[in-house]
């Protein structure tokens, strides 16, 4: 059983299961959870198909990190996530293709953006809020990122991904998989919509 993993091993298979799925390619995803006195975090340039745990880096709330591992150029996320909402223990982010979808689209209210259509969306996240478009590993996203944060576990970085946290590795997983089918069911209901739309 996955439960009775250690955090390590449980995000090893977490980051697998999803690069397996083709819920992440290449190395566009990072993820992290903390653990003791620290944050291991995958590091720059890693890919979810393969790692293992020397490809974490050990960092702390302000990035230091000792070893050769460097991590993800976007820990950013994740310490502002980790400072403002002490609750949250693991986040994940990815480009999964939906939320990537949604994420390009105009939304009119920010801190509300997937429609819950299931009751899964709310009780995973909560709220789904949307992060303004800046360069992905930039000091503006980060920021645009920090001043948006609040009580909810889920953020959609326009025209880029989502971000998911959780109380440990496995809720921040099953929180990225609503996150994920609550974009494909508001897409596919969207486009239905539109097809069902007469113009005269």
């Amino acid at each position: 059983m996955v439960e009775s993993l250690t955090p390590m091993d449980q995000a090893i298979w977490v980051a697998k299961s999803l690069f397996d799925r083709g819920k992440t390619s290449g190395s566009t995803a990072n993820l992290s959870f903390r653990h003791q006195d620290g944050i291991y975090i995958t590091g720059s340039g890693t890919c979810f198909g393969f790692l293992t745990p020397d490809s974490f880096a050990l960092i702390d709330e302000t990035g230091a990190h000792a070893g050769d591992i460097a991590p993800s150029k976007e820990y950013p996320l994740h310490t502002a996530l980790y400072k403002q909402r002490p609750n949250i223990q693991a986040i994940i982010h990815t480009h999964s293709f939906y939320s990537v979808l949604w994420s390009c689209l105009p939304h009119e209210n920010h801190q509300d953006v997937i429609p819950a259509y299931t009751p899964y969306l709310r009780m995973r996240l909560g709220s789904v809020c949307l992060v303004p478009y800046a360069p992905p590993g930039s000091e503006e996203l980060f920021a645009l990122f920090s001043e948006r944060i609040s009580n909810t576990n889920g953020y959609l970085l326009a025209n880029h991904g989502p971000i998911a946290g959780g109380s440990d590795i496995l809720s921040a997983f099953y929180a990225l998989e609503e996150f994920e089918e609550g974009a494909r069911i508001a897409w596919s209901l969207r486009n239905e919509s539109s097809a069902n739309t007469i113009t005269l």
